[in-house]
């Protein structure tokens, strides 16, 4: 299979490779700010990595971070995600929305880290659940990447306390 890299981040598979797929992706921080909560976080994207970084707080019913970047995965006919990652010992998600809203419900799957270390994390798509600001939706409707219009990261979950999740690849494969 021959593959692409349209940025320094993402891979794609060249066969399916479209026209929409985005190489310069532009990443919105969204905290609990948006809810009263303090957490903050920023993103950076060097030539290797994204490197998501911050601190969660649970001061004002807060209590996560995250960030997203819209995406057109339309005709990578994906059947896996794999994901390049070191971490500092949090677990993570990786979320994944069908539509372009900035909210609203997401396919979602926690992932652990080892701190220091880099791991390759292979996702499929009966590894995510559809949720709603942290609720498991009752109706899970078939989902498969080719679906994906927005990919980000999520700490939640009561870790307070500063993090980093660096991310070298999401590679998309068929």
């Amino acid at each position: 299979m021959t593959t692409v890299q349209l940025s320094s981040l993402f891979v794609f598979n060249a066969l399916f490779l479209t026209t929409h797929a985005n190489a310069n992706q532009h990443w919105y921080v969204v905290n609990d700010s948006v809810m009263g909560g303090v957490s903050n976080s920023q993103v950076n994207q060097t030539a290797e990595s994204l490197i998501f970084e911050g601190n969660v707080s649970l001061e004002n019913n807060g209590g996560f971070a995250s960030i997203r970047t819209e995406l057109n995965a339309q005709g990578q006919n994906s059947k896996a995600i794999v994901l390049r990652i070191k971490g500092d010992g949090k677990t993570y998600q990786l979320r994944l929305r069908t539509s372009g809203y900035l909210d609203g419900p997401a396919y979602t799957h926690s992932f652990s880290t080892t701190k220091n270390e880099w791991m390759d994390i292979h996702f499929t798509p009966d590894d995510f659940t559809l949720t709603f600001r942290g609720r498991v939706l009752e109706q899970q409707p078939a989902f498969n990447f080719s679906d994906v219009k927005q990919l980000g990261f999520l700490i939640a979950g009561k870790q307070e306390g500063n993090f980093k999740l660096e991310v070298s690849k999401i590679e998309f494969k068929s």
